[in-house]
């Protein structure tokens, strides 16, 4: 396999494949179709854009496993240095040969193995392990050791006769594409004998033995088969793996076997049913993409409302993680939203879209990114750009096609993430940092983009999005930038001696000062959500308790839920009352600029506390400092903004 692992694969113009270090110079290089090239710098791409990115990372997976057998081949296998004690020892050469044999006897079985976006995970992991970078607890020897179950399970479906030993998770032993048995071993890490005859299988192990017969997917003691859902039907159809099982299913670490009870399962299988209808309606190229590149979904913990969580990883193309959603809709856009990772993570392993910056580790390198509490680098913000818009493209549609009761929420979405792509998109354009791909590619985006911001939006969901986007901002600057110390000591000297303006040494550019404590820096969206979907609902009482698993919203107040409420003046009232006493939170900052903005009188200290609330926070912790006392928030904001008169 190793002569053909690094042979096969079409080629076409366009862009070339780079492997990580372990390129071959007499090899023809992967190019990507200038089509494709086009569709993906738009956000598109259907299936034959998907099929050339595939195509690619076959190759990128051959080539690792290329790059494992030569690490491994430096110096003595791994097992005969770290084998479990009184057992079979797990042989990386006995399961390299096993797989070859797979591959020559059905390449198709082998396909399926290779292609695995978990296979892909692994392997990226284990090359790394045997240079010396650990990224899971497990032994070295299990981590190598994994290309046995790999080898064991195309080995099973190609249907030949073998035995081979295969590392143990606490008695879990995970056969990549078919499913996971079950021993009584409490041993975190062990081993287990697999032997095959004619694709049925027996795991033997310390105390137990589980045997399976293909087609493997019928439950019987001690064995959980995949879970291979079909969703739609007719030409619609797609299958996808509901995954549960297999360690490398999660990223950027693995984790352990969690067979899915049924009950979750089914429902599941529901949600991700009429989420698949709702991307064949609302965004079918997006569906036809899927329907070749989407191979896996793993489940994971249920989160607060409105605040999902999803995730996809570079080496597992086509897989996706996902805690369970709120309803259709809003899982339909992670659908959307992680595919578009998938796309863009696939193109930039044929070529990168940035070069790092001078000085990778200063913060100066940072960027704001609307979807993140935290400032990211370059390459990070273009891949939530690219998803974002993708989302944003979703919501365009699917407002045309919701119920009237959800109809304001898709309004809202639609309006938010447009909002948030664009300003983005704006923000990064010209960057220093992008390489001739990546202007492309935020050139085009930009284009897409400025084809939807003319589009109308209902007054009240508009308004909405355009808070929600303001006050996030303004809550991200409170919290990341500092004004110059000087400034800031200047400033407090001029208050105390009751200067009429702020000095103008205070305006100058602040620094990015990365905080590591900011958290939910989407409040506003949350509770406009809360807000649009139920506008009576006990939300209003709830949400204040700062606590998602109870009801309520984390990172919300009572001036907060107030201010979502319609109520400026007492959420007005909450803000000061809460600024003006120590260990106030930094976001409230923004918050009262968002109460004092319907107030004609104190329209200048809103505006100074949405652009710039890093100046009155910086000023009253000084002021706190010097004197022991902080000022009340209004006047120090409207002095701030407008060289009003101010007390010493």
């Amino acid at each position: 396999m190793a002569a053909e692992a690094t042979q096969r694969g079409d080629h076409a113009q366009g862009h070339r494949v780079r492997d990580d270090g372990v390129r071959r110079e007499h090899l023809p290089f992967h190019r990507l179709s200038e089509a494709g090239v086009l569709a993906l710098a738009r956000g598109d791409g259907g299936g034959d854009v998907v099929a050339e990115l595939l195509n690619a990372e076959r190759s990128r997976r051959l080539l690792l496993l290329r790059a494992l057998d030569d690490e491994l081949s430096r110096g003595a296998p791994p097992a005969r240095r770290a084998e479990p004690v009184g057992e079979r020892p797990v042989r990386y050469a006995e399961a390299w040969t096993l797989l070859t044999r797979a591959q020559h006897r059905s390449p198709e079985a082998f396909e399926d193995v290779l292609m695995s976006p978990n296979t892909g995970m692994w392997v990226s992991l284990a090359v790394r392990r045997a240079r010396g970078r650990a990224y899971e607890e497990a032994p070295r020897w299990v981590v190598v050791g994994h290309l046995a179950a790999l080898a064991a399970a195309a080995a099973a479906r190609a249907g030949l006769d073998f035995s081979i030993t295969v590392p143990v998770r606490g008695g879990l032993v995970p056969l990549p594409t078919l499913g996971c048995a079950v021993l009584p071993d409490g041993k975190a890490w062990s081993t287990a004998r697999v032997t095959g005859h004619g694709g049925r299988l027996r795991i033997s192990g310390s105390g137990g033995e589980v045997e399976v017969a293909p087609p493997w997917d019928v439950r019987v003691p001690g064995w959980h088969p995949r879970r291979l859902l079909t969703l739609g039907s007719g030409e619609g159809a797609k299958t996808l793996v509901l995954e549960d099982l297999d360690p490398y299913r999660t990223f950027p670490r693995p984790s352990e076997p969690r067979p899915l009870p049924e009950p979750e399962a089914e429902l599941w299988r529901s949600l991700l049913a009429g989420a698949w209808d709702t991307v064949l309606r609302d965004d079918p190229e997006s569906a036809e993409a899927m329907r070749r590149g989407l191979m896996s979904l793993t489940p994971t913990e249920s989160r607060e409302r409105f605040r999902p969580h999803s995730s996809t990883a570079g080496d597992a193309f086509g897989a996706l993680t996902a805690s369970r959603p709120d309803d259709v809709a809003q899982l339909a856009a992670t659908l959307v939203h992680e595919f578009q990772h998938t796309k863009l993570g696939g193109l930039m392993h044929l070529e990168a879209l940035t070069v790092p910056p001078p000085q990778p580790s200063s913060p100066e390198h940072l960027l704001y990114a609307p979807w993140r509490d935290d400032p990211r680098p370059l390459g990070g913000l273009l891949q939530g750009i690219y998803a974002f818009l993708g989302v944003t493209r979703f919501w365009r549609a699917h407002r045309q096609a919701a119920t009237p009761a959800d109809a304001p929420t898709a309004h809202f979405e639609f309006a938010l993430w447009r909002t948030q792509v664009w300003s983005t998109l704006n923000a990064v354009r010209g960057h220093e940092q992008l390489t001739p791909l990546g202007r492309r590619v935020v050139e085009s985006l930009h284009a897409r983009c400025a084809e939807w911001m003319a589009d109308e939006v209902p007054a009240a969901e508009l308004r909405l999005a355009q808070e929600a986007a303001e006050d996030h901002l303004a809550r991200w600057r409170a919290h990341h930038l500092r004004p110059p110390a000087a400034a800031v000591d200047e400033a407090v000297r001029a208050w105390r001696h009751g200067a009429a303006r702020p000095p103008a040494s205070l305006a100058a550019e602040p620094m990015l000062v990365p905080d590591t404590e900011a958290r939910f820096l989407d409040g506003a969206a949350v509770l406009a959500r809360h807000h649009l979907g139920d506008p009576d609902g006990t939300w209003r009482h709830t949400a204040a308790h700062d606590d998602g698993d109870a009801g309520g919203v984390d990172g919300a107040g009572p001036a907060d839920v107030l201010l979502a409420r319609g109520d400026s003046a007492g959420a007005r009232a909450a803000y000061v009352d809460r600024l003006a006493r120590k260990g106030a939170p930094v976001s409230a900052w923004a918050g009262l600029g968002r109460a004092l903005a319907d107030d004609p009188a104190h329209r200048a200290a809103s505006w100074l506390l949405l652009r710039h609330p890093e100046r009155a926070r910086a000023l009253q912790d000084a002021l706190e400092a010097a004197t022991g006392r902080r000022a009340d928030p209004v006047d120090l904001a409207a002095w701030l903004a407008s060289g009003g008169t101010a007390e010493s």
